[in-house]
């Protein structure tokens, strides 16, 4: 089977291209359509998005494995991203990974079994004032402690 955009998808790449100077520049915008469509970017996903865009698959992966927002395996229903930068740090995202971590019977980067929650750490989710923080897909919380964070899984269905 052939991985391929759907008609769509097809569209909108056409209008992300017309946005760009060139086609290597669109990386960014077609890795997130990407991993829209296909749920995750995989070793194909990669080539293919690599051949729609004329550039080598080496270069697709270096940029994937760069940004935390790209999952190279299917994450839970619920991708738990806790910021470890050094507001968040000195503020406590150290104890809050530790309290998920053993809350979800996981570690960093894994899914519980049953495919519910996914655990990351990233790179400054810009919330420094109001750190530590977490993002839950794509909604941020802030002025964490395991109460609050317990209180926010306890929400998610």
């Amino acid at each position: 089977m052939t991985m391929e955009f759907s008609p769509e998808n097809k569209k909108k790449l056409a209008e992300i291209l017309s946005r760009y100077p060139t086609k290597q520049a669109a990386l960014l915008p077609t890795l997130w359509l990407a991993q829209g469509e296909f749920g995750f970017i995989s070793q194909e996903t990669m080539e293919y998005v690599a051949g729609l865009l004329d550039i080598s698959p080496a270069h697709v992966y270096g940029v994937v494995t760069f940004y935390t927002m790209f999952h190279r395996k299917p994450p839970g229903k619920y991708n738990l991203q806790v910021c470890r930068t050094l507001s968040c740090a000195l503020r406590g995202s150290e104890s809050l990974l530790d309290h998920l971590k053993k809350k979800l019977g996981i570690g960093e980067n894994e899914t519980t079994p049953d495919g519910k929650f996914s655990l990351c750490t990233v790179e400054c989710l810009a919330s420094c004032g109001t750190a530590p923080a977490m993002m839950v897909n794509q909604k941020y919380f802030e002025n964490l402690d395991a109460s609050k964070v317990d209180e926010i899984l306890n929400g998610l269905k």
